[in-house]
């Protein structure tokens, strides 16, 4: 039963640190180990309980390499099978969650996972002077029956919202896979046409 321990173990240990550098190592290359506090945090977590599961498979491993004997063979003793099943899943879903990174590519990549609020500042920010204020020059322009810049104001705020829409959700072909019903809303969309509306 220690066997498939030590198996499962050194699975965990080579997955969980496949994962805490897949998210740490963006988080470094684009200088948010200061900011971007969640990431770095769950980066640390994959990787203390992946040293963790390797420290369990070295203890296993010990008495058949001539080390920590009696500490080995204490862990052989103990290692039942409740503790090899409830390893076994968490190997399979370390394994699972290496492969849905790299199933969603730039969708998971990083640290991508773990925008700040910074970032969603900056994309609320981006909506506003690109679209809202767009509409707001559409809507004068309207008001003071100047149709040309109006129609101009409108087109030129179409255009910033699909570019914005499209960063958001990724450049079409790249490797982020949608499947169907992925993109559905949580409540229909509201337009609200005033020439019908009384």
């Amino acid at each position: 039963m220690w066997q498939i321990g030590l198996v499962v173990n050194a699975v965990i240990l080579v997955t969980y640190l496949v994962i805490s550098a897949a998210i740490l190592v963006p988080l470094v290359r684009t200088q948010q180990l200061a900011t971007n506090r969640l990431g770095v945090a769950t980066g640390i977590i994959f990787f203390t309980c992946g040293i963790g599961h390797g420290f369990h498979a070295l203890h296993l491993l010990g008495p058949s390499l001539g080390f920590a004997e009696s500490a080995g063979e204490a862990a052989r003793t103990s290692f039942e099978w409740h503790l090899s099943a409830w390893d076994g899943l968490t190997a399979c879903v370390a394994i699972y969650y290496v492969t849905l990174r790299s199933t969603y590519g730039s969708l998971m990549r990083g640290a991508a996972m773990f925008e700040d609020l910074k970032e969603k500042q900056r994309q609320a920010l981006e909506i506003n002077d690109n679209i809202v204020q767009g509409l707001v020059v559409a809507e004068t322009a309207l008001a003071l029956d100047q149709r040309e810049r109006s129609q101009a104001a409108l087109e030129a705020t179409l255009v910033s919202a699909r570019q914005i829409i499209s960063d958001l959700l990724g450049e079409v072909g790249s490797d982020a896979r949608l499947g169907a019903g992925d993109l559905r809303r949580s409540r229909p969309a509201i337009v609200v046409d005033p020439a019908t509306d009384g």
